[in-house]
C-alpha cells in the first residue's frame, strides 16, 4: 500500500481586524448595562419637552422682565414730567411758549412768515436800522375799501 502523503490543514485565516472591529467585540452587553441603558433613554424621552417648556418660559421672563424695565423707566419719566408741572416757574414758561401768554408790561413779537433761510443765502447777517419808521397809510380807509369790494362785487356765474 501505499501511503498518501499527509496534508496539513491550515486553519482558515481571519481577516485583518480593524480597530473599530476589535471595539465593537470588546462590548460585553450584560443585563445591568441594558437596563440602565434603557432608564437613560427614558428619562431623555419624559424629560425633552419638560426641558423644551422650561427654555421657553425662560425667554418668556426674560422678555417680561425687560419689558417691565421699560415701563419703569417711563413711569420715572412721567414722574419726573409732573413733579416739573408743580413748580411755577415751569407752569409760566410754558403758558408763554405753548399759548403765546404774557405777562402785563411784557412785549410779544408774533413771527407771521417764517421762512426757512435760501440754500444760496449768505451768512452775513443784514444790517439792521435804527430808525423808526412810520408809515402813511389810512388803515380805516383800507379797510372799509376792502369791505365795500367784496360786498359789492357780482356773483360768479356758475
Amino acid at each position: 500500500m501505499a501511503t498518501r502523503p499527509t496534508v496539513r490543514e491550515l486553519p482558515p485565516a481571519e481577516p485583518a481586524e480593524t480597530p473599530v472591529g476589535g471595539w465593537l467585540r470588546g462590548i460585553h452587553f450584560s443585563g445591568f448595562s441594558l437596563v440602565m441603558m434603557a432608564i437613560l433613554v427614558l428619562a431623555v424621552v419624559v424629560l425633552a419637552p419638560s426641558l423644551r417648556t422650561y427654555a421657553e418660559q425662560r425667554q418668556q421672563i426674560s422678555a417680561l422682565n425687560a419689558s417691565v424695565s421699560d415701563q419703569q423707566d417711563t413711569v420715572d419719566q412721567l414722574t419726573a414730567e409732573r413733579e416739573r408741572w408743580n413748580d411755577r416757574t415751569y407752569i409760566t414758561t410754558q403758558a408763554r411758549d405753548r399759548l403765546s401768554y404774557v405777562q402785563p408790561g411784557d412785549i410779544s413779537f408774533l413771527v407771521i412768515n417764517d421762512l426757512p433761510v435760501a440754500v444760496g443765502a449768505t451768512d452775513e447777517p443784514a444790517t439792521v436800522s435804527t430808525d423808526i419808521q412810520d408809515t402813511k397809510i389810512d388803515w380805516l380807509g383800507s379797510l372799509f375799501a376792502s369791505a365795500m369790494t367784496a360786498g359789492l362785487a357780482p356773483k360768479a356765474a356758475q
